[in-house]
């Protein structure tokens, strides 16, 4: 084995809120890992709890006090998985970091081996592709058609049922901490960054300890993030439907015209006022308006968000890391 000081560090990230059940098994996971087949190497392992309101916190506490590689991040409230994970990432000081682990091991921790065979082999970019799921066939089946919507609109390359649980490069990680995004859709940004990249399969297991924490509305806002970070296409399909429409209105306004003129000249009855019609034109269009409206509040709200320059995540303390009082609020705040 090499001299510890010269073995390379893995910086490993794992979010958690409300996981007193899971934690313990997590950092016994971990710390397996790098006992058995990765310890050539150096790790820490840095918890980011979201401002639990069970005894998490407790848990780390009493983790971090026994086993030094351990290093645990408080937020001062619940700001999301994805900007609690994002804040964490860049306190990560690792040669190579997973950007998240998640605390229930639904991602096995085994599958780290093999990312780190793929980051020895030169790829900065290892991504983890959940090629197969252990839950319920309806959510699958959301989750598929998500990914491959996301992929078809987005103006980067995002490897198909991929998520957070990869693992980057240091070089990588530097990139992503000179990005200034309020509300960080960390896969996508990794995805853009470039360089030599490497896909890992696994089986996404399913929860053995505690409730999920995910609801639909958390789902459905990271969905719509992860859209409008990566893609102007809903805005250019807004606008081509609305040409089409105007264009159909004016087609069928012509086409009335017509209708009445002839009936007029050849002494028929003209067509009856069409009542019906014009409300179903008018519920039709103000739907439609109404839909594009919202399309356009998503991404003035990000805009709203992004130049108020607030920061990303407050934290509340650092435990084991060489300050512990966080002096910055930044938007991007940089490692202790």
């Amino acid at each position: 084995m090499s001299n510890q000081d010269d073995r390379r560090l893995i910086s490993i990230v794992t979010p958690a809120y409300n996981e007193e059940d899971s934690v313990h098994e997590c950092h016994a996971a971990v710390a397996e890992l790098f006992r058995g087949p990765l310890s050539n190497y150096r790790y820490e392992h840095i918890f980011a709890d979201n401002a639990s309101t069970d005894s998490t916190v407790a848990i780390l506490r009493e983790i971090a006090a026994e086993d030094p590689h351990v290093k645990v991040i408080v937020n001062s409230r619940n700001f999301g998985p994805l900007k609690s994970l994002w804040n964490a990432t860049q306190a990560a000081t690792g040669d190579a970091v997973i950007p998240c682990l998640a605390a229930d091991l639904q991602d096995p921790p085994e599958i780290i081996v093999e990312f780190v065979k793929k980051w020895e082999e030169g790829f900065d970019i290892v991504h983890g592709i959940r090629a197969d799921r252990q839950e319920g066939a309806v959510l699958h089946f959301i989750r598929r058609m998500y990914y491959r919507g996301i992929r078809w609109l987005a103006n980067v390359d995002i490897p198909l049922n991929s998520g957070e649980f990869q693992l980057i490069d240091r070089k990588v990680a530097q990139v992503l901490a000179e990005v200034e995004d309020y509300y960080p859709y960390v896969r996508g940004l990794i995805a853009a960054c470039g360089f030599k990249q490497a896909r890992v399969p696994y089986t996404m297991l399913a929860r053995k300890r505690g409730v999920s924490k995910a609801n639909w509305y958390g789902m459905i806002d990271i969905g719509l993030n992860g859209l409008i970070s990566l893609s102007n296409v809903p805005m250019r399909v807004c606008m081509a439907i609305g040409f089409l429409t105007s264009g159909l209105s004016l087609v069928f306004a012509l086409v009335s015209c017509i209708a009445a003129i002839i009936a007029m000249a050849t002494g028929q009855q003209t067509p009856s006022p069409g009542i019906p019609t014009l409300i179903v034109g008018m519920f039709f269009l103000g739907g439609v308006q109404l839909f594009f409206l919202g399309f356009m509040g998503e991404y003035i709200s990000a805009i709203h968000s992004q130049v108020r320059r607030r920061p990303i995540v407050i934290e509340q303390e650092r435990i084991n890391f060489e300050r512990s009082v966080v002096p910055s609020l930044a938007i991007n705040r940089k490692a202790s």
